[in-house]
């Protein structure tokens, strides 16, 4: 990011994140990255707690504290409400001795619909993979 400094974070709860900032990274093509969908599902109790789908968010943000790019995401402890069916990659990982689960999931819970996943706003270009690439 041109010797920019920013920094990663996880945040379990997307209140914590002001609603005009996820907002003016996520853009208004796609209702499901919006910051009242999102805080919607955690309010109402369809993620989080025993759900099965905790929430931790990826957020970036630029060395002044600005959002500047985010993810949707998510610590799945399985594999349902998801519209990739990898149960048998799951029980057979785990007959191999392995443990899939918890796994970190970029998704929208529950929306078997396209969209973006990679919040970045208005950044193209070399911008956008420069943030991609960290």
């Amino acid at each position: 990011m041109d010797g920019d400094s920013f920094s990663l974070e996880l945040c379990d709860d997307i209140s914590r994140i002001a609603a005009p900032d996820w907002d003016s990274i996520a853009g208004t093509q796609n209702p499901f990255v919006c910051h009242a969908f999102l805080a919607a599902l955690e309010a109402g109790k369809a993620v989080g707690g025993d759900t099965g789908w905790d929430p931790l968010h990826l957020v970036m943000r630029d060395d002044g504290g600005k959002l500047i790019a985010a993810m949707p995401h998510y610590l799945k402890h399985h594999s349902y409400g998801e519209y990739i069916f990898d149960h048998s990659w799951a029980n057979g990982f785990m007959r191999a001795g392995g443990q899939y689960y918890p796994k970190m999931l970029a998704a929208i819970p529950f929306t078997p619909a396209t969209g973006p996943r990679l919040l970045t706003g208005t950044a193209t270009g070399g911008r956008r993979q420069q943030l991609i690439r960290g």
